[in-house]
C-alpha cells in the first residue's frame, strides 16, 4: 500500500486538490498535525483512524506508517501548505525508502500563495519585484546556510515571504531596515483563509510591534517587499504598448 503525502493548503476544507481530498476519502489511515481544523479533517472516512502528531517524533511518526503499509492500508500524510517546503517529508520518504515502502506527493496552495490573495496583491509587478524569496526565520530549530541569512537575502530586495518568524519580529526588523527602509510595506497573515483568520498591514519599523499587538504565535506568513504597495507600474511585456508592432 501506499503513503500519500498530500498539501492539504493553508486550511480550508474547499482549497485541498481534488486529488488530495479523494485520497483523503479513500485512506483508511490520516496522520495530521494538530495544528489542522476539522474543516479538513472532515475529507477522511467517518471510520477512519486519525493520529495527530504533533507530539509525536520522527521514529515514532515512521512506525504508523510503516505498520499501516503491512496492515494493507493507504495512508493520508497531510503536510501544512504544499509539501515542497519545509514538511520534512526528506526525511520520512528517505525512512519510507529504507522501509521498503512506496509513497507519493499529492502538491496543495502554499501559505505564501494563501496570504497573497488575502492582501490582493501580486508579489511580482513590472520593474518593482520580479523575485520572491521563501525563507525562514531561526532560532531554537534547524541551524540556517551561512549564506542563506536574512540580512544577506534582503540585500536582493526582493519581495520575501518569512515563513516561522512571527516570534522572533524584533530580530527580523533590525536585519530587514537597512535594506527596505523604514515604511517598506509588510503585511503579516495568520491563520490565512480559517475563520480566525488575521490580516495586518504595516511597515518593516512597525511589523514588531504589529506583530506583539495581533497576539499571533504561529501559522502566520510575514510579507516583505514595495511590490505590496506598488500602484503606478508598467504593464508586463506581455501586455505593454511598448512592446506593439509599429506601423510602417
Amino acid at each position: 500500500m501506499t503513503v500519500h503525502f498530500i498539501g492539504a493548503g493553508p486550511g480550508a476544507a474547499d482549497l485541498l486538490t481534488l486529488r488530495g481530498a479523494e485520497l483523503l476519502r479513500t485512506s483508511p489511515v490520516c496522520l495530521y498535525a494538530g495544528t489542522y481544523i476539522e474543516q479538513v479533517l472532515a475529507h477522511c472516512p467517518e471510520d477512519g483512524e486519525r493520529i495527530d502528531t504533533q507530539h509525536l517524533n520522527l521514529d515514532a511518526i515512521t512506525e504508523h506508517l510503516v505498520r499501516a503499509h503491512r496492515e494493507g492500508k493507504d495512508v493520508a500524510r497531510l503536510c501544512s501548505g504544499d509539501p515542497s517546503i519545509y514538511s520534512a517529508i526528506a526525511e520520512q520518504t528517505r525512512r519510507l525508502d529504507e522501509a521498503g515502502v512506496p509513497w507519493d506527493i499529492t502538491p496543495g496552495v502554499p501559505a505564501y500563495a494563501a496570504a497573497a490573495s488575502l492582501v490582493g496583491k501580486e508579489l511580482t509587478v513590472p520593474e518593482v519585484a520580479q523575485t520572491v524569496i521563501l525563507t525562514r526565520a531561526q532560532k531554537d530549530s534547524t541551524a540556517m546556510p551561512e549564506t542563506e541569512r536574512l540580512d544577506y537575502l534582503a540585500a536582493s530586495k526582493a519581495t520575501l515571504a518569512i515563513h516561522l518568524a512571527i516570534r522572533h519580529t524584533a530580530r527580523l526588523t533590525e536585519q530587514l531596515l537597512p535594506h527596505y527602509g523604514a515604511d517598506c510595506p509588510v503585511v503579516i497573515v495568520g491563520n490565512a483563509t480559517q475563520p480566525d483568520q488575521q490580516l495586518i498591514r504595516t511597515t518593516v519599523a512597525g511589523m514588531h510591534q504589529a506583530a506583539v499587538e495581533s497576539g499571533l504565535r504561529q501559522a502566520a506568513i510575514i510579507l516583505v517587499g514595495e511590490a505590496l504597495r506598488a500602484e503606478d507600474f508598467v504593464d508586463s511585456h506581455l501586455y505593454s504598448s511598448r512592446c506593439a508592432p509599429q506601423a510602417d
